[in-house]
């Protein structure tokens, strides 16, 4: 027993030291900035930094078993991972917490589970499991798209109801990035796309009231500036009073006077940009765009198709979610819930950029393993 436990030691140390340690410095290095806003916010004894660090700690500790186990691994349990996350969106209909209008979380006891967000890394990795086999000139068959279009189209429709439009766009749009990179046919992409926007006028007679009001207030948000389009015109208020350097740590007036909603969440880059200004914004989108580039990194060495759209997708993940999010902040774009990855206070969303980190790393490690 003790020279199998020696032997177990000494091989998870060497996988350790197999690291990508750019990206592990950079996913701490975010998580602790993440901590000293949230400190900055943390008026009214909420607790949030105690429990934001504790989701850090239990995510950290779920990153190194992902990283930990061979890829072979995370390829057998590709569909197995898909298929538990497409049952928890299930629960959800029937178990889930009411907030905010709409059904997304289940009440696992140590915090609120939101489905949708394991989703995004579920659709990739089923994807990227489907993609291993196929070769490139037979994507584009019709035999071989009703499978991921299956994949996509499900878990869709299932956060749709909850109801959830911006997750539901952002699986949709992360997936569409898998089937590129896999090599679908650039006829079919322009094909869809035209489709889309024939579709999109039709489609808005389907959506929410609020979902409506999300639209018009982006198009004009002074037309209802104490209501629909308060969130944007606050948010780009403080962004602007932030000036160059900053107005310094704890001392935005826009977040600590709670002029600015959701400060810790959606909107905690506003919150950010406000203490440590347009200087201080522009070093923290510089190391998400390293981290991301390493990821990128690590997919060009992969030896398995898998290992590569993995990598990929869990790289356009990321950018997606800080785009949204920056352009939401800004008024850019419609305000549709979208977090920042490790920096928002959440405990899903934090668990599932710290999961999707592991699997790259998982890749990095046995970058020279061959799936079969």
């Amino acid at each position: 027993m003790l020279r199998l436990n020696k032997s177990f030691l000494e091989n998870f140390s060497t996988k350790i030291k197999s690291m990508d340690f750019v990206i592990f410095s950079l996913m701490i290095l975010i998580a602790l900035i993440s901590l000293t806003v949230l400190s900055s916010l943390d008026f009214n004894n909420k607790g949030l930094v105690d429990k934001h660090f504790l989701r850090i700690c239990f995510s950290l500790i779920v990153f190194l078993i992902a990283a930990s186990i061979n890829i072979k691994t995370w390829y057998k349990f590709s569909y197995f991972f898909y298929g538990f996350v497409i049952l928890l969106l299930i629960l959800v209909d029937f178990y889930g917490l009411v907030g905010k209008g709409a059904k997304r979380w289940l009440d696992i006891g140590i915090f609120n589970l939101q489905p949708s967000e394991l989703m995004k890394v579920g659709v990739i990795m089923a994807l990227a499991r489907y993609y291993q086999y196929i070769k490139t000139d037979e994507i584009d068959r019709i035999k071989n798209l009703v499978i991921p279009i299956t994949l996509i189209i499900i878990p869709f429709l299932l956060v749709i109801k909850q109801p959830d439009l911006g997750t539901a766009l952002f699986i949709l749009l992360v997936a569409i990035s898998i089937l590129w990179l896999a090599g679908l046919n650039l006829k079919i992409f322009t094909f869809g796309t035209l489709s889309l926007l024939i579709l999109a006028p039709l489609s808005i007679s389907f959506l929410k009231p609020y979902q409506k009001q999300r639209i018009l207030t982006f198009l004009n948000p002074e037309n209802d500036p104490t209501g629909a389009g308060y969130h944007v015109i606050q948010s780009k208020i403080a962004i602007g009073s932030g000036g160059f350097f900053g107005q310094g740590y704890k001392e935005g007036s826009q977040s600590n006077l709670s002029f600015l909603p959701e400060p810790h969440t959606d909107f905690i880059f506003t919150a950010f940009a406000e203490q440590f200004g347009f200087i201080g914004s522009l070093i923290l989108l510089i190391l998400f765009l390293i981290l991301i580039f390493r990821i990128d990194s690590i997919s060009k060495v992969s030896r398995s198709t898998f290992g590569r759209l993995l990598c990929f997708g869990v790289s356009f993940n990321f950018f997606v979610y800080i785009a949204i999010n920056i352009g939401m902040v800004t008024g850019l774009l419609p305000v549709v819930g979208v977090p920042i990855p490790i920096m928002s206070y959440g405990g899903t969303a934090m668990l599932t950029s710290m999961f999707a980190l592991g699997l790259v790393m998982s890749a990095k490690i046995h970058k020279d393993e061959n799936i079969y």
